[in-house]
């Protein structure tokens, strides 16, 4: 049993060592690669998302996007322009129906002469439905800005190149002499 285990010990060492010691550090062949990869910055999605959050378009211009920086800004312009304008009415509304409440309201109004009560609460209730609407819409804008700087710094490490594309082929067909129009998928290697 001892004996055995001297045989399966010495031999566990001399295969070891022998393993160890056949391996080089450095490859004897070194082959030059005639392209040059370009490396990717992993981080500049995380960037583009947080210019963009921080001040909306920054991230599209990180991006080299320069052409999506004002639909970002007209977006957000009328999203804020609406609130303001809805808020605006909204009140106007509804300081109206205070004064019928207390009873100093001005009669002689032209705009609020010809609504009752009821067309003052349906007038609020329309602008402050319209104002949140607004809200809603703005945020979403920002929020699609941010997503949109997100994903677009993501496009631009995929390879797009002629390698794999899908091209349209018209081609006459051999039985009935008519022109075809097909999908190629094509992969270069």
């Amino acid at each position: 049993m001892v004996n055995r285990l001297l045989i399966i010990f010495f031999f566990a060492v001399v295969f070891t060592t022998q393993s160890g010691f056949s391996q080089t550090k450095e490859p004897l062949l070194i082959a030059k690669d005639s392209l040059q990869a370009k490396r990717a910055d992993v981080l500049a999605p995380s960037k583009a998302a947080f210019y963009s959050a921080v001040v909306p378009g920054l991230g599209q211009i990180y991006n080299k996007k320069y052409w999506k920086v004002p639909i970002v800004y007209v977006g957000l312009g009328a999203g804020i322009y609406f609130y303001a304008d809805n808020n605006k009415k909204y009140h106007r509304f509804r300081d109206e129906y205070k004064k019928r409440l207390n009873g100093t309201n001005d009669p002689q109004d032209p705009y609020f002469s010809r609504l009752d009560n009821n067309g003052l609460i349906n007038g609020q209730r329309f602008y402050q439905r319209n104002r949140d609407l607004s809200a809603f819409i703005t945020a979403a804008i920002y929020i699609l800005n941010v997503v949109d700087a997100n994903v677009d710094a993501h496009l631009m490490q995929f390879n797009v190149n002629d390698n794999l594309s899908i091209r349209p082929d018209l081609y006459q067909n051999e039985i009935n002499y008519k022109q075809n129009l097909s999908l190629t998928l094509n992969y270069n290697f």
